[in-house]
């Protein structure tokens, strides 16, 4: 059931951002609420995970499945670590300070089948191959490590080897891909985002933010720039997020700190209800 068809109407676009994924978690309740349908969804990084997830079962017990993944992470401290722990894990893996062990088992307990071509909505993600120094993208095939190598944030994870090739997360190369959908043929485009394509930049006004700032370039740049080239006849609608992350929030250095999740899903289920609410009046 993987390829699209012939004339892909609907597209989700679910973007990158870690703990704040949680807000594309809201923004799918209030879809699946307004009646909207997708006939593609895509994903990079953790809008990799949660778009698959949502891919295989795009009701309301899919949805309950996603909240439930949500809450275990945030409850169970998947991803929480001592110090020590962490020298540890560097030295094993080299590269990296975190074991994706964890996160595989629980992308094999969530996700009700093995491979891409069995959810049952078409679904691809991206991820950026090192060899290749391009984007990768998965639209068919083994599901866990194409959806691995998505998240796969440098520094953080090691690489997600497939197919000889290595490669890290996807936001590298597209962080919000909203050109594939409208490659693929999508004409009415529905984008969730953790909320940073909502904040503006500024120049630097100390040292520590010229590099935070050159990263958020880096990760909106294609975005932005699309916005001004989007086809006649494609609507994009880019959902709110509720959530007020400047580009120099130290909360995003808190990357395993998940406390925030139900306000963050019950915010963006908020507001982007009341902005489908607009479209249809």
């Amino acid at each position: 059931m993987n390829a699209p068809g012939p004339d892909p109407h609907t597209a989700f676009v679910l973007g990158g951002g870690g703990r704040w994924g949680a807000v594309e978690v809201g923004m799918l309740r209030a879809l699946v609420e307004a009646g909207i349908v997708p006939d593609l969804v895509i994903g990079t990084s953790i809008g990799a995970f949660n778009g698959a997830m949502f891919a295989a079962d795009p009701t309301e017990h899919g949805l309950e499945r996603i909240e439930q993944m949500w809450r275990d992470v945030a409850g169970k401290g998947l991803l929480s670590a001592s110090v020590v722990d962490r020298v540890r894990m560097m030295a094993r893996l080299r590269v990296a300070v975190q074991d994706p062990a964890p996160l595989r088992e629980l992308l094999e307990r969530a996700l009700p089948v093995d491979r891409i071509e069995d959810l049952q909505v078409p679904f691809q993600c991206v991820a950026a191959s090192i060899e290749r120094v391009a984007e990768r993208w998965f639209d068919s095939g083994p599901i866990i490590d194409p959806l691995l190598a998505s998240s796969a944030v440098p520094g953080l994870f090691p690489p997600v080897e497939i197919d000889g090739q290595h490669h890290y997360d996807g936001g590298l190369v597209n962080s919000v891909p909203v050109d594939r959908a409208i490659e693929l043929g999508a004409t009415e485009i529905y984008v969730l985002q953790v909320g940073r394509l909502e904040q503006p930049l500024r120049p630097p006004t100390r040292f520590y933010e010229t590099a935070l700032i050159s990263f958020e370039i880096a990760r909106r740049h294609r975005f932005g720039s699309l916005q001004d080239r989007i086809p006649e006849g494609v609507d994009v609608h880019i959902l709110p997020s509720a959530n007020d992350v400047q580009f120099d929030d130290p909360r995003q250095a808190k990357w395993t700190d998940m406390g925030e999740t139900a306000d963050l899903i019950a915010g963006a289920y908020q507001a982007s209800s009341e902005y489908l609410a607009d479209l249809t009046d």
